[in-house]
């Protein structure tokens, strides 16, 4: 393996773990001091597909591992320069020991994901949840409102995918809270029409503000939201009144979770990213028109500002991939302010 990097770079493998799909990529990210951001460059991308069971997802990532370092052997990655790798997975993670809960997607109810490449590649590995790592990576790549984008800023990453998850991301790392909870606020149950949660709630915010749930309530359409934000426009379309009462409701659910995140978390940038928002310039312009709104009848709301701290994140990104591979990087930013 042969990569051009300047004395300040340093490579790092990211692995963003899907239910269907396993990405990963090869990145080089340099920083000047702590009060810098990262600064990721993408050397190589590869993918496969996720097989069930833990086995099966070792020689997957092992698999993607060979095709980024183009390497057969990578049981000593050190030597050939790669610093760390980072794993993104859905599941219940213990950031700490490395150890993954229940990826049901993948038919894994338990797996020691840290150790298991560890033992594969003989480089430190670092395991974090998908959202969290999603959000380490766009607080990365996408500007700020800051011009110094410096580590001090505060960023949360909402993610609307089969679920509705945040992750936080303050001085250039993932805030974890005292259980891990932090960012589940789409099992906050507000939502009035009262659904059931797989979570064993009744009228959690997920159930109404998620990809899933606009999978569930807009059936007809595959994907459903480019179809129902279009014809809730369209006064001619038979289906108008539907779709506009279904979409009213999905993007109700979105707008609280926004508020909740700037009430609570009161962060700089609000990210929204996840499968929904690949439904792009649409999708934000309606969630920017119910927010106008919102602050139109209220005061304290208009005082958020909240449309200014609202983006989209780049679908054409791989915000997962990267913020994986910029994990050890958080992880020494959190260690150095000990």
């Amino acid at each position: 393996m042969s990569t051009q990097l300047s004395d300040s770079q340093r490579l790092t493998i990211g692995i963003d773990v899907g239910g269907t799909k396993i990405a990963g990529a090869l990145i080089a990210t340099s920083m000047q001091s702590q009060e810098q951001q990262n600064s990721p460059t993408i050397k190589s991308l590869a993918s496969t597909p996720a097989h069930l069971g833990v086995q099966a997802l070792v020689r997957d990532i092992a698999s993607i591992i060979q095709e980024l370092t183009q390497l057969q052997d990578i049981s000593d990655l050190k030597s050939e320069g790669i610093h760390a790798i980072g794993i993104g997975t859905p599941g219940r993670v213990n950031y700490q020991t490395g150890t993954v809960d229940n990826i049901v997607n993948l038919d894994i109810t338990h797996i020691e994901l840290r150790q298991e490449i560890y033992n594969l590649t003989g480089v430190p590995v670092y395991v974090e949840n998908d959202v969290n790592a999603a959000a380490l990576g766009a607080n990365a790549i996408i500007p700020t409102n800051n011009t110094a984008h410096t580590t001090h800023t505060t960023s949360v990453f909402l993610n609307l995918g089969t679920g509705l998850a945040a992750g936080v991301i303050r001085h250039g790392t993932i805030d974890h809270g005292y259980s891990n909870a932090i960012g589940e606020i789409g099992h906050i149950p507000l939502e009035p029409h009262q659904w059931a949660c797989p979570c064993g709630q009744i009228g959690c915010l997920e159930t109404a503000g998620s990809g899933g749930a606009a999978t569930r309530l807009w059936a007809r359409d595959n994907p459903p939201m480019p179809a129902l934000i279009a014809k809730a426009q369209q006064l001619n379309s038979p289906d108008y009144e539907e779709a506009k009462r279904t979409l009213q409701i999905i993007v109700n659910a979105i707008v609280n979770s926004i508020i909740i995140i700037a009430v609570t978390i009161d962060p700089e940038r609000i990210i929204i990213g996840g499968g929904m928002a690949k439904t792009g310039e649409p999708l934000l312009n309606v969630i920017m028109q119910s927010l106008q709104e919102r602050a139109s009848n209220s005061g304290f709301i208009n005082s958020l500002h909240l449309a200014k701290r609202v983006s989209l994140a780049d679908s054409a990104q791989p915000v997962g991939v990267i913020g994986a591979a910029l994990l050890s990087q958080a992880q020494d930013l959190h260690n150095s302010a000990l």
